[in-house]
């Protein structure tokens, strides 16, 4: 294998990683999001303070693991 192809094949390994943080980011808010309003609409709230709050940790959760992830030595 020459250095192009390594370097090709590195090139797909980075895009396939980062889109699967991608698609764990978008899994984690939404859950998080999701559970937060099943929350507000069972308890009737008025305002939706339980799923901004949940949103929110959902987007810090996912951050670290993007982080987490990113600053890993391959």
């Amino acid at each position: 294998m020459d250095e192009n192809e390594r370097k090709l094949g590195k090139a797909g390994s980075d895009y396939a990683k980062y889109t699967g943080l991608g698609f764990q980011m978008v899994v984690i808010i939404g859950l998080m999001s999701w559970g937060g309003y099943a929350i507000d609409e069972h308890a009737k709230h008025d305002t939706k303070w339980v799923t901004a709050v949940m949103a929110l940790a959902g987007v810090f959760i996912s951050l670290y693991i993007v982080i987490k992830s990113v600053s890993k030595q391959d």
